[in-house]
């Protein structure tokens, strides 16, 4: 295969339109406020996006086939409560930590069997365990916060991982880059890439992942030819909770206690950074790599908002409009496909 060839199947992939998409943004942000494209604001920015896009792709894989879970930020909440709790009375961090993952594994499947086995609606499903589980949480803590984290967490949790080594001679010509030589991210970050690359072999090189989309393709089909659709639905709803109580975990670490509120509407930026990454809500379409683009648009959109200090009631305005922009080129794109 030659370089052309690569260049130009690369240019056909949907995620080139998107990343030429946020690579405008970016720009478009610098010229009017030149301090975006500094690194400390990168760090930050990356750290939020981390969160959002952890979400994300859990909901990635309930939404290939053709479903949808509103519930994900509540079960962020309440895994992190569930663990912060645990670690207030005394149980070792990582056992903590096991049970808070534990409980997103347990809400999704709950969320799974009710709507593969008895055939509700994953809109009515997740939006009641959305409730529930947040009412759950305001019970258990009156409202407030548990502190008392133990330092042990909050050390991991918190460490900027060393990724790369910069030349003294590239860190004077570049001011991009920060002041020191080892350039670091932040936990969260690394999270984020160790759960993306083992999404993407999952979705790419597994029978379960082809079924995940063959599922949202056509479900009716995938049953007559012997696969148990019933069973791959649950456990895509089940990853959708594990992730989404990893993102409640490292939410402990950064707020140093564990809240509901943090994680309140971000059900809504995770479906979002999905959608706005090409996938489908009729599932059966979405890659890995679409979602941390969407993330990635959500994140510096809600960024150069609040630095070119928009109101924050223009701010949900517009995402509002982002999303459902992004829902109607969804639908036109499917259109066109004969879909």
């Amino acid at each position: 295969m030659t370089d052309q060839s690569v260049v130009n199947g690369l240019l056909r992939r949907r995620e080139s339109g998107i990343f030429l998409v946020l690579v405008g943004l970016v720009v478009l942000i610098t010229i009017c406020e030149p301090g975006f494209a500094t690194w400390g604001n990168v760090y930050t920015v990356s750290r939020q996006i981390a969160y959002t896009a952890i979400i994300a792709l859990g909901v990635l894989f309930v939404i290939l086939t053709s479903g949808i879970d509103l519930s994900v930020g509540s079960i962020v909440g309440l895994c992190g409560v569930v663990c912060g709790w645990l670690m207030l009375q005394g149980l070792p961090p990582a056992l903590a930590v096991c049970a808070g993952l534990a409980m997103g594994l347990v809400l999704g499947a709950v969320n799974g069997a009710i709507v593969s086995y008895i055939g509700v609606t994953p809109f009515i499903v997740t939006l009641a365990t959305l409730g529930m589980a947040r009412g759950v949480v305001f019970v258990a803590t009156h409202g407030d916060s548990i502190r008392g984290i133990p330092e042990s967490f909050n050390r991991i949790a918190l460490m900027d991982v060393p990724i790369l080594w910069v030349p003294s001679v590239i860190v004077r010509l570049l001011p991009f880059f920060p002041r020191s030589q080892v350039v670091v991210v932040p936990m969260p970050v690394v999270v984020l890439a160790v759960i993306a690359v083992v999404a993407h072999i999952v979705l790419t090189y597994t029978a379960f992942g082809r079924r995940v989309y063959a599922i949202g393709g056509n479900e009716a089909a995938t049953t007559l030819s012997g696969i148990n659709t019933r069973r791959v639905k649950l456990i895509t709803y089940m990853i959708s909770g594990l992730f989404s109580a990893v993102a409640g975990v490292l939410f402990i670490a950064r707020y140093q206690s564990a809240q509901a509120e943090p994680a309140k509407g971000i059900e809504l930026d995770a479906i979002a950074a999905a959608v706005i990454g090409g996938t489908s809500l009729m599932g059966g379409e979405g890659t890995v790599a679409g979602v941390l683009i969407g993330a990635t648009i959500m994140g510096v959109i809600r960024s150069g908002l609040v630095q070119l200090q928009v109101s924050s009631y223009w701010q949900e305005l517009i995402i509002g409009a982002i999303i459902v922009l992004a829902a109607i080129m969804d639908v036109i794109r499917r259109r066109r496909a004969g879909r």
